[in-house]
């Protein structure tokens, strides 16, 4: 039997995105220069709100003085069952799982690969075989059923022919000879004969980035990932060539690319700028004018007072290639939290795990390795979570959810527990 709509909506979640997505931009923008009295302006525009924007730790313990007891138990009993949730994911990290929350309530996770993956190589001023290796590779290991890739055709010839062989050795079902916002826009869309993709990966220009960034929501993407970086932290023991050497391996990317380096040695700096318009000086054309114009516009150095000044700068730029060299390796590896990938000691460099060393190189930029990590099977997998009950344990959950949505002020879901314990023979 043909599948049939009874009722069919007229407007689907996304029928007022555009009219939404312009006041919002409109807003944000504001924010960016008007900063707090901005937001407090907002505030009494659209809450009538003109109170003090930090709830004062005297006004909690007020709060809490003043609500009544059985209201403080229905948020515990949500507080403990979320968190008991919680400690269970945890605990079962990357893996299937079911507890029991509680009598009768049992709640857990399933790990379910997406269906089609997008995967993007560019091919623009350098043909990044590397970066079929990455996404494609990943996404078949995740278990990802149908794995699209586009990467930019060249006149007469199409997709570079080892990105080509690539693609298909790593487990790719489709290969097409499309580029640019146009490759985004296909693979989101499902065009020519294509599965529409569940999620996009994989680096490109800027062009890309913001095609992908706008079309967020409508497919998953795996990060918004902009120009290519490189941080270096050195001490004296640091041999100034290799630092050198390792900052302009990067700088070859883009116009735009960062490299930066924290030091505590001032000896090291001076040798390392030095060193690097020499070095950029010997390349070829193309990987010249790209590095000459990075170095210039995005190369910084940071000299440092000791160690934990070098881990706080470099956390605070979060960059997304981090190499340390330095006497104290274990302690940096320790202590350093805002970063793509890290790379420790001068025996490894940021090409290695470009190229070929088996850790992941698409990776946040821009500063969000504050709060993600780069591409990883985990990016292809949907954490599902489920929950069943037995009708015994309605009495407490069926009462305090309807309980707790009443304080909210959503009647109807109160009601929907209501229905149970009248069903069930509770009174709630």
């Amino acid at each position: 039997m043909a599948i049939q709509y009874l009722k069919k909506s007229p407007k689907t979640s996304s029928t007022d995105d555009t009219k939404t997505r312009e006041i919002v931009e409109n807003i944000l923008k504001d924010i960016e220069k008007t900063k707090e009295e901005g937001c407090k302006e907002l505030s009494k525009k659209f809450d009538k709100f003109e109170g003090d924007v930090i709830v004062s730790k005297e006004k909690i313990e007020e709060i809490k003085k003043s609500l009544d007891q059985k209201t403080k138990d229905d948020v515990q009993f949500s507080h403990e069952r979320v968190r008991k949730f919680a400690e269970a994911q945890l605990k079962n990290y990357g893996q299937d799982f079911e507890v029991e929350l509680s009598k009768g309530l049992y709640a857990g996770q399933k790990l379910i690969p997406v269906n089609t993956a997008g995967c993007y190589v560019p091919a623009g001023r350098y043909a990044h075989i590397a970066s079929a290796v990455m996404s494609v590779t990943t996404a078949k290991v995740a278990g990802v059923k149908n794995i699209l890739v586009c990467s930019s055709p060249k006149p007469g010839v199409g997709v570079h022919p080892t990105i080509v062989y690539t693609a298909d050795l790593c487990g790719a079902d489709v290969i097409m000879n499309l580029g640019g916002v146009q490759a985004i826009a296909a693979m989101t869309n499902g065009l020519f004969e294509n599965a529409p993709a569940d999620i996009l990966v994989g680096p490109g220009n800027q062009f890309v980035a913001e095609a992908k960034r706008i079309l967020f929501g409508k497919v998953g993407i795996d990060l918004f990932a902009g120009p290519t970086e490189i941080a270096i932290i050195a001490d004296d023991t640091a041999d100034p060539e290799i630092v050198a050497v390792d900052l302009v391996g990067q700088a070859e990317h883009g116009y735009n690319s960062p490299a930066w380096l924290y030091t505590t040695s001032k000896e090291l700096a001076e040798k390392v700028m030095k060193r690097v318009p020499e070095l950029i000086a010997e390349l070829p054309e193309l990987p010249r004018t790209n590095a000459e114009a990075a170095w210039r516009d995005y190369g910084e150095v940071v000299l440092c007072d000791n160690d934990e000044e070098m881990a706080a700068i470099s956390d605070e730029y979060a960059p997304e290639h981090l190499e340390v060299q330095t006497k104290n390796l274990d302690w940096f590896h320790n202590r350093l939290k805002n970063y793509g990938s890290l790379f420790v000691g001068e025996e490894t460099t940021v090409a290695y795990g470009d190229k070929c060393s088996g850790t992941n190189h698409i990776l946040p930029t821009k500063g969000a390795g504050r709060y993600t990590g780069g591409l990883f099977v985990g990016k292809f997998i949907k954490t599902l979570s489920f929950q069943r009950m037995t009708k015994e344990s309605t009495e407490l959950v069926g009462a305090a959810a309807a309980r707790l949505s009443r304080y909210e002020g959503m009647e109807a879901h109160a009601r929907t527990g209501d229905v149970r314990l009248k069903k069930y023979g509770y009174t709630g």
